[in-house]
């Protein structure tokens, strides 16, 4: 079955045809480990993840690549404004590689809270400075980089393509726009390859360079480590909506650049998570992370319930009211999967509920392979489950197999434990002559042993292949 992922860079939807059968390459943009990643950070980890495992459930092997920021990010997309490393190191009076190292564990932890896989590579920008200033002395060779009072520059006037991402031309992408504009620049767009002690004279990590003591600009880090890690093509290059227009319109202009040929073949960007305010963000104070939602009454796989009822390319609105709804779904999804547990147990699929599972796992895994469309497939999860004429044990296999793509703890689910019921020897008789009566077909009889018991608040419902379960009237 083909796979279908709406392309940013092409703007459509497209079949997606992997550069080697074997293994799919994809890069994504990882945390800037300044603060915490909030929960409108973590909503388009949840769904690269899901794109990852929709390409395992197609047959493919994935090699998945995440950077972590731990230097060069400022306090703006462009090159404008304070380091956000050393901006937090100020305020909580720790060293920067203390706080990279805190919100990096933070994220990974809450990543797994939220069972999202671990990329198969965690590549750190302070671990790859070398592969940077290489790549930035390669593209000041082939003359799409100058340096001016200090820094080094990419010039996009070189770049005729500059702006292919996002649509816009290149003399409206002018980064400096919402703040003090850089003089150092021939063009309005461009940006910074690499940074010397001139830029902040209080910066923190700086290396040796050809161009002096200084560090890498934040665009240019994504670029090395991914070629360094999946080579000079890659299939899919994951990422919020907010990178489009700056960091991500760079990441392409400076490695196309390098290489001569185009970079990445499927560009898939994430919507953003918005309160009724609008988006929520860092900057302007999003404060909700997975431990505050926690302490407010809603578990990991609650909030992860929630993103996945909104596809993720349209935007999605949390509130509280959205959230209690995500909640009592998730309960009552959990408690299907404890009574299916528990009834399921003893017993096993036919013939042809065996084909039957096959249609239905078919029918939900289409609606992920058309651009991952979690409303519909969480939407035929529900149809399925409430079904009463497909068994139990038909249910549990379909949920199991919705699990072990969603990955939502459902497996983990311990089945529901029924009332306690003493075996007397007066039950055990009747048992006993109800079988044999049924054996018989003396139905009769048997009608009058299920009365007997019922007097003694015992029910009893026939199973397939002449079990039984008791039931505490």
């Amino acid at each position: 079955m083909s796979v279908y992922l709406y392309n940013t860079r092409n703007r459509s939807k497209e079949e997606f045809k992997p550069l080697n059968d074997k293994e799919v390459t994809m890069y994504c943009c990882g945390p800037t480990v300044y603060s915490y990643a909030h929960i409108g950070n973590l909503r388009t980890y949840i769904f690269e993840d899901l794109i990852a495992n929709t390409l395992r459930l197609a047959g493919y092997k994935v090699k998945h690549v995440m950077n972590v920021t731990d230097v060069g990010h400022l306090t703006s997309d462009g090159d404008e404004g304070e380091d956000k490393m050393l901006k937090a190191a100020e305020r909580e009076k720790k060293s920067v590689m203390e706080i990279a190292k805190h919100y990096e564990d933070t994220f990974f932890r809450h990543t797994s809270e939220l069972k999202l896989k671990r990329p198969t590579i965690v590549c750190r920008a302070t671990e790859h400075i070398k592969d940077m200033i290489d790549f930035v002395k390669d593209l000041e060779d082939k003359g799409f980089a100058y340096f001016s009072n200090g820094n080094v520059y990419f010039d996009t006037a070189k770049f005729p393509k500059y702006g292919c991402l996002s649509g816009q031309n290149r003399d409206d992408l002018k980064h400096g726009a919402r703040t003090e504009q850089d003089v150092n620049k021939r063009n309005a767009s461009d940006f910074v390859l690499w940074f010397t002690s001139s830029k902040f004279e209080n910066q923190i990590l700086q290396w040796e360079s050809p161009w002096g003591m200084g560090y890498p600009g934040w665009h240019i880090e994504c670029s090395a480590m991914s070629m360094k890690y999946l080579g000079e093509r890659i299939d899919i290059h994951c990422g919020g909506i907010d990178h489009i227009p700056v960091h991500h319109e760079n990441e392409i202009a400076q490695s196309e650049a390098k290489l001569g040929h185009e970079w990445v073949n499927y560009w898939v960007h994430m919507e953003f998570l918005n309160t009724k305010n609008g988006k929520m963000s860092k900057s302007t104070g999003g404060k909700t992370t997975i431990d505050t939602l926690r302490e407010e009454g809603y578990e990991p796989m609650v909030y992860k319930y929630f993103t996945l009822t909104s596809h993720y390319r349209s935007a999605a609105v949390f509130s509280i009211e959205a959230m209690d709804g995500a909640k009592k779904a998730y309960e009552n999804l959990c408690d299907f999967v404890a009574e299916f547990k528990a009834k399921a147990s003893n017993f096993s699929l036919n013939e042809d509920e065996t084909k039957e599972l096959e249609i239905l796992k078919s029918e939900f895994n289409n609606y992920l392979f058309d651009d991952i469309k979690t409303p519909l497939a969480i939407s035929h999860m529900w149809g399925v489950l409430k079904d009463n004429k497909k068994s139990d044990a038909l249910r549990l296999a379909y949920i199991l197999h919705v699990d072990s793509v969603f990955n939502l703890g459902l497996k983990d689910v311990e089945a529901k434990k029924g009332d306690t019921i003493e075996i007397t020897p007066e039950i055990e008789e009747l048992l006993e002559q109800r079988k044999i009566a049924r054996a018989e077909k003396n139905w009769a009889k048997s009608d009058e042993i299920r009365d007997k018991l019922q007097a003694l608040g015992i029910g009893v419902k026939d199973l397939p292949n002449k079990e039984i379960e008791l039931i505490k009237l």
